[in-house]
């Protein structure tokens, strides 16, 4: 087992005695009392679930401080302490077993190997204990929390808060959970919005709900982390929207097509006037009965921060209809904002115009979520909105045509083949569940949906007006609020395409920008004990929405990532996937991929028929993948596999690896998909985490959990290993919005990127390169039988690996 912290702080002794009375871990006359009366009180400090003296002398006797001695029996016989006893103690406290886990006679060891962090006084006195108790609150269990953490768990702060004069409270830079939870006020308001999209001649009101603690209610103002979730009210079912996928890829008309021809500019639009204010009030009308669902919010909340979710346009409780990436979505998610930050009104209900502030809010507004939800949350970040501080968006959309398109193909996110921008807001209109309210706007939300389809263009699959519309790239430079950014160097939902081209696109403006790239597909990675990342986010919200001045700008790496070889390893570096980074040139041969020029001629030929075997095989596309990269599988007509020779040393590929294919087809349209493959039988990790304890990671007292989980190596070995892949149509060989033609039997030069990655080859693995047509999993799936010639003296592969 490993543990990364990147969230602890070092702090001179002054602060630790500060801080440690703050929270009245020790008294004032610490360095006055003998070591053993403080030892005394240390124990029984660490057992705030146990309420007497003689319960807590029990919980002593449980732990070993020596092969020999329990705890109680050391103090009770007042037998000499020292930093070795001190860890073999805390060890226990942090959830690992002696003698399982680590030796009684060498704890300093498994600290070191864990990467757990230790004082080594050279004498253990008041000093020692005051340095050793300070380390140990900050450092984290077995179980994904800090000790501290730990302690709150079990009540620690459970009688903490004063209700005349409530307060934060902070300890090593970060909010420590002195709100009990469990005393929130729930409730609803209603924000008027800027926009009228169900065209109904009012402004749309924006059913929100906000869970805050008590405390707000006795003059202490709060932050806010605001989840804009367009699921938070409910989802349709889609299976009869979902498009054919078994479609023929069309020979586009060939166009002159230039990028002014399809920009996007922001049309002028005549609003309904503001409802009239009759009276104001502090208190809402409606109850918040609808759950949270982001463990990351629920960890927050008894620290101090607010939770709001809203739905926005379409969803139940909600005027307007979804739009899907559109312009006015984004209104929609920044109205919210807005609200919090007193520059818009909200009413306590919808009809009799009673306003009412955030009066509870400080005005500092941090956007969360995942998806869909970090994708609003990025789009909110790109208007400049004030109030917003920081965003930490995870698997965030950057552009709808990366979701949905590529390089002129339509490409489906992984597992959900047939579903676009029309199905996706089908989806998310939850105002049908009320019948009543969706008979009011079927009509224009029908319209709507036709509205998505002709514009999304599943014929061409090209970049037009509509994408370019929902591209929030385009606006970087009005980004003002601190971006942290979470990716999984495996989603093939929301592809990696989108955070890298965020990531560059974000260089050079004057705000913070932090990225994370974990293992995983497309998940939350909250919950992962081999690295403190909800400690880093405290240390980061705490500074970004209280303003603690804890250097969390500078503590925190640019870019984390996982390694995929080793687990539950993270390292640090400064950037990923840099502009100017070297590239290493493969030309491919029809022995191997090699770095010297060929010495001949040569050229391979595949088929584009799978599509009758894929069906055969009951259509599964992660079972076609896998027979496409073995080397016996039934698809072995259906591409060509280049390798290399196997590397001597491990290599690092670090951005976007690039191909240049020339290529000719027997018809007059063609696509070319390429897959990056790691050969070379291993122990890889999982592709999803396992969970090493249902409910296992705590978030409060008496509070919510959640499910502990880490990627650990498969429980066989695999013979590869899909890095990355990339598309293109053959008519769209220079851009995206262009068509050019395709005569059969020609050749034609292709150059384009695959999706960026972060990717450790191990020593004598070697690279592959399979290039095919028709991606069963994301292209549409042509009928035609075509056959392609891939001419090897004219096509080559580029890596950017890391020194």
């Amino acid at each position: 087992m490993k543990i990364n912290q990147f969230a602890q702080i070092t702090v001179p002794q002054e602060t630790m005695v500060q801080e440690l009375l703050a929270i009245k871990f020790i008294d004032v006359n610490f360095f006055k009392h003998p070591l053993r009366d403080n030892l005394i009180h240390f124990f029984n400090q660490v057992f705030p679930d146990c309420y007497t003296l003689t319960t807590k002398k029990a919980a002593r006797a449980n732990l070993l401080a020596t092969s020999a001695f329990t705890v109680a029996a050391l103090l009770d016989q007042d037998k000499p302490f020292n930093n070795q006893i001190f860890y073999n103690i805390a060890l226990q406290l942090l959830g690992f077993h002696p003698e399982t886990d680590y030796k009684l006679n060498s704890p300093l060891e498994f600290m070191r190997r864990t990467q757990l962090s230790f004082n080594e006084p050279a004498i253990f006195d008041n000093q020692a204990l005051l340095a050793n108790s300070y380390l140990l609150l900050t450092t984290h269990t077995k179980f994904g929390v800090t000790f501290l953490d730990d302690l709150a768990n079990r009540g620690y702060f459970k009688d903490f808060q004063s209700k005349e004069n409530p307060q934060p409270m902070i300890f090593n830079g970060k909010m420590q959970p002195v709100f009990d939870p469990n005393q929130v006020v729930k409730e609803v308001v209603y924000v008027e919005s800027s926009l009228d999209t169900d065209q109904d001649g009012h402004r749309d009101l924006l059913e929100t709900t906000i869970f805050r603690p008590q405390e707000t209610n006795h003059g202490l103002k709060m932050p806010v982390l605001y989840t804009a979730n367009p699921y938070y009210k409910g989802m349709n079912d889609v299976t009869d929207y979902l498009h054919s996928v078994d479609q023929n890829i069309s020979p586009k008309t060939p166009t002159k097509t230039t990028y002014p021809d399809i920009n996007y500019s922001e049309p002028t639009t005549k609003l309904p006037a503001e409802r009239t204010v009759n009276s104001e009030s502090q208190t809402a009308e409606r109850y918040a009965d609808e759950p949270s669902f982001y463990s990351l919010n629920d960890y927050f909340l008894p620290r101090g921060f607010v939770n709001v979710y809203a739905g926005g346009i379409g969803t139940r409780g909600s005027d307007g209809i979804r739009t899907c990436g559109s312009p006015a979505e984004t209104e929609s998610t920044i109205a919210i904002i807005q609200w919090l930050h007193d520059d818009r009104k909200a009413f306590t209900n919808r009809t009799d115009g009673i306003a009412i502030k955030a009066w509870w809010c400080n005005g500092n507004v941090a956007m969360t979520g995942k998806s869909y939800l970090g994708t609003l949350a990025t789009a909110a970040a790109t208007t400049g909105v004030a109030g917003l501080k920081t965003v930490i968006s995870e698997a965030a959309i950057s552009s709808w045509y990366d979701y949905y398109r590529d390089n002129g193909l339509v490409i489906a996110p992984i597992d959900c083949q047939g579903e676009d921008t029309d199905v996706l807001a089908e989806l998310c209109f939850s105002r049908q569940r009320d019948a009543g309210d969706y008979n009011k706007v079927k009509t224009i939300f029908q319209q709507n949906l036709a509205a998505l389809a002709k514009g999304q263009d599943r014929v061409t699959g090209n970049y037009n007006h509509f994408w370019d519309e929902r591209n929030y790239r385009h606006n970087l430079n009005n980004v003002k609020a601190d971006m942290v950014m979470v990716h999984g160097l495996n989603d093939w939902n929301v592809k990696p395409r989108n955070v890298e081209k965020l990531w560059a696109g974000l260089r050079g403006q004057k705000i913070s920008r932090k990225l994370f790239l974990h293992q995983g597909k497309h998940i939350y990675m909250n919950n992962m004990p081999s690295i403190d990342f909800t400690d880093m986010m405290n240390l980061w919200l705490s500074h970004e929405l209280y303003g603690v001045a804890n250097h969390a700008k500078e503590i925190l790496p640019n870019v984390t990532i996982q390694d995929n070889l080793t687990p539950e390893t993270w390292t640090a570096q400064h950037d990923w996937s840099r502009i100017d980074q070297k590239l290493t040139l493969y030309h491919l041969t029809t022995k191997n991929l090699t770095t010297t020029e060929p010495t001949s001629a040569a050229s391979l030929s595949f088929k584009d028929d799978g599509l009758e075997q894929f069906k055969q095989a009951n259509g599964d596309e992660h079972l076609w993948q896998q027979q496409l990269l073995s080397t016996d599988g039934p698809y072995q007509n259906n591409r060509i596999c280049l390798k290399t020779t196997p590397f001597k040393q491990a290599q690092i590929i670090d951005g976007k690896p690039t191909v240049t294919l020339q290529a000719a087809v027997d018809q007059p349209t063609g696509l070319l998909s390429v897959m990056l493959v790691d050969y070379g039988v291993a122990d890889r990790l999982t592709e999803v985490p396992t969970v090493l304890e249902r409910s296992g990671y705590k978030l409060g007292y008496n509070w919510k959990s959640d499910d502990l989980v880490e990627f650990t190596p498969q429980p066989e070995t695999t013979p590869f290993k899909m890095i990355t892949k990339g598309h293109i149509n053959l008519q769209n060989r220079q851009q995206s919005f262009k068509n050019e033609e395709v005569i059969p039997n020609e050749f034609y030069t292709v150059h384009f990127e695959l999706q960026p990655t972060h990717f450790h080859l191990a020593a004598g693995h070697q690279f592959g390169l399979v290039v095919y047509a028709t991606d069963m999993g994301m292209t549409l799936r042509s009928s035609i039988k075509a056959n392609y010639i891939l001419d090897l003296n004219a096509s080559q592969l580029e890596i950017p690996f890391r020194k």
